[in-house]
């Protein structure tokens, strides 16, 4: 068996900590060696706090289950066809995989056999600097290189890229999300090609699964210069057909973004960065929407960016701007005025000020309601709403300024015209 490449960590807080000590103290109960595996190991050597920390060991599910129950320690099996059992020890959860091996792939489910070899469980993984293992006092497995290529920001395919491609075509997108994140410079070029041959392929992946990762790529902080290379490889058109990545836009963009972001301390959104990718067509969003399977609030979102784009006079008017607040509200006027802003140069600056102003913004509460014309004696049905329509529009024409009072007086006298009095 090889043994691999062996050095040190620094055991890091979250390995230290009492529910890892108790979920590995279960795990090895039996002698049994136990590792950290992926990405909690990738990130502890960058000195980052991992999302997930996942465990390996040659143990079955089932003894992995047994063990854990004995130790009062919550398991859930979460993939246990895959050898997936989740530990739950609050406040932290663990992913616990038996090592594998790839029996079977077809591009997007893999099936699986069950074994005790560890570089036979790091060849099956995707990339090297994710095939590092690391045991409870920070001794570090590498079988793969992975370590020399997380210093230098090399992100490889392990083994043959276009073999590792094709068990599961969603490492495509995985590809170019961690280039984005820990790259440094240009990809790795065996790499890139495996996934620029791989595009007529893409179709297969579920919508939820793109997604995802899209979704993640378009926020990364290297988002522009990755999605450039997404499109230059075909992967991007394959992924969005109808899509137009403009460097430029994109960037302008990012940066109105993140001067908002400063200020605020919000996270750039997303959604402009995904309606930038097509023009205002009036069709493209509903096949972007079902291509991701969004929810209907992100359909609704995207949808009113992507039809219903920020005209320059609303940008320009404060009448119209505050009418298309009180319509749209804070947020989507924000993003909508900063997507205008990256697709028309002179009025960048405009839209970063109005962008900061939607997001200050109140909304108001209109003043009427359908019972204040009830009780001027118009009957009910299509008047009242017509009538509770035409006062709001004149209260927001009028900038929010009347107030009750105000209003019933412009009411009895709209009443006195339409009832012929």
């Amino acid at each position: 068996m090889n043994a691999g490449r062996v050095s040190r960590i620094a055991p890091t807080g979250w390995m230290t900590a009492a529910p890892t000590q108790a979920v590995l103290k279960a795990l090895g109960a039996g002698g049994a060696t136990v590792r950290f595996v992926g990405g909690c190991v990738r990130d502890a050597i960058l000195g980052l706090t991992p999302q997930d920390i996942d465990i390996a060991t040659p143990e079955l599910p089932e003894t992995v289950i047994r063990r854990l129950q004995k130790a009062k320690i919550k398991a859930v099996p979460t993939g246990i066809e895959h050898g997936t059992v989740t530990a739950v020890a609050p406040p932290a959860s663990f992913q616990i995989t038996t090592l594998r091996r790839d029996v079977a792939t077809d591009g997007r489910h893999a099936e699986v056999a069950f074994g005790t070899d560890w570089a036979e469980d790091a060849a099956r993984r995707d990339f090297t600097i994710n095939t590092l293992y690391a045991d409870a006092d920070g001794t570090l497995h590498d079988f793969t290189g992975g370590r020399d290529d997380l210093a230098a920001g090399i992100v490889r395919f392990v083994g043959d890229p276009a073999q590792r491609v094709a068990e599961d075509y969603l490492r495509v997108l995985r590809f170019f999300r961690f280039h984005a994140r820990f790259g440094k410079g240009a990809p790795d070029p065996a790499s890139l090609a495996a996934c620029a041959a791989a595009t007529d392929q893409l179709h297969r992946l579920s919508g939820e699964r793109v997604r995802d990762e899209l979704l993640k790529i378009l926020v990364l902080p290297k988002a522009g210069a990755t999605l450039a290379l997404m499109a230059a490889s075909g992967v991007l058109p394959a992924l969005l057909p109808g899509s137009r990545f403009d460097p430029e836009v994109f960037a302008a963009l990012a940066a109105l973004q993140e001067s908002l972001s400063g200020e605020t301390g919000m996270e750039p959104s997303v959604w402009p960065r995904l309606a930038m990718l097509y023009p205002s067509d009036g069709g493209a969003a509903e096949a972007v929407a079902d291509r991701l399977r969004l929810s209907n609030a992100q359909r609704l979102r995207l949808a009113a960016l992507m039809e219903a784009p920020m005209a320059d006079e609303v940008l320009q008017d404060d009448a119209r701007f505050l009418e298309t607040l009180y319509a749209w509200g804070g947020e989507r006027t924000c993003e909508a005025a900063l997507l205008l802003g990256a697709r028309k140069p002179s009025l960048a600056d405009l839209s970063l000020r109005r962008a900061r102003e939607a997001l200050a913004w109140q909304r108001p509460a209109f003043p009427l309601r359908g019972a204040d014309i009830l009780a001027l004696g118009i009957a009910p049905g299509p008047t009242v709403s017509a009538l509770l329509k035409e006062m709001e529009a004149w209260w927001v024409a009028d900038g929010f300024r009347a107030d009750r009072e105000a209003c019933l007086a412009r009411l009895k006298e709209r009443v006195r015209i339409v009832s012929g009095a």
